[in-house]
């Protein structure tokens, strides 16, 4: 009966250990891929306090051109507009969103212009 007990636990704690393995190593990968995402994200996330990747999902855009940020932005506050049933939780994400999107926009267009006017000289 005793060693019945010893193996289960044995085997619990493995498992246990695996799990804690796995864990670690999602957190690594995930820590790897802020990094990755460099000071924009950091720089968005200070200002509206969400991440570029979150903002990008909310208004469902893979490239940060003002033009189809504006686009989503507008459809996306008007659907969630309390009066016509919508969310105000939903509509304050999308504002946010919003913001984060075009302020890293703008930051990109500012770099951009820059290095392009440095390389004329």
């Amino acid at each position: 009966m005793n060693s019945i007990i010893v193996m289960g636990v044995q085997v619990v704690g493995r498992a246990f250990a695996r799990a804690l393995q796995q864990e670690y190593a999602a957190s690594q990968a995930a820590a790897r891929a802020r990094g990755a995402a460099g000071q924009q994200s950091a720089a968005a996330s200070s200002i509206t306090g969400m991440s570029l990747q979150e903002a990008q999902q909310i208004l469902n855009v893979s490239t940060l051109t003002p033009e189809e940020i504006q686009k989503n932005y507008d459809h996306l506050f008007k659907v969630n507009d309390k009066s016509v049933g919508g969310s105000f939780y939903l509509q304050s994400k999308v504002k946010a969103s919003s913001t984060s999107g075009i302020n890293v926009s703008s930051e990109q267009q500012r770099k951009t212009t820059t290095e392009t006017g440095n390389s004329d000289q």
